[in-house]
């Protein structure tokens, strides 16, 4: 894990708003919840903007995101589909969730 990673994740990152957070780049932060409903999705926290994206599509479900900050997203996402596909296998199991290398 980077170091950069360490810092990203630690318990300020992990307990934020009680969310496993798996990512943090540019001022955004990846999180997932623990046995989240269908379909499989992540959330994404960037200044006061809040979104869901899938994760098969990697289309926005819910909420917005500023167009720079959805494009590194979607970037970010491509680059991790499948380890965050795992993070949302082990969230279902209410096991905590493999922090995920950031955008760089």
């Amino acid at each position: 894990m980077s170091a950069a990673l360490e810092r990203a994740t630690g318990s300020w990152a992990v307990s934020y708003r009680g969310v496993p957070t798996i990512s943090v780049f540019y001022g955004i932060v990846i999180q997932m919840f623990w046995r989240d409903h269908a379909p499989p999705h992540f959330h994404v926290l960037y200044g006061e903007y809040e979104a869901t994206l899938d994760l098969r599509e990697l289309r926005l479900l819910r909420g917005a995101l500023p167009r720079r900050a959805h494009a590194l997203v979607l970037e970010w996402a491509a680059e991790h589909r499948d380890e965050l596909m795992e993070d949302w296998n082990l969230c279902s199991r209410l096991q905590h969730p493999k922090p995920i290398e950031p955008l760089t």
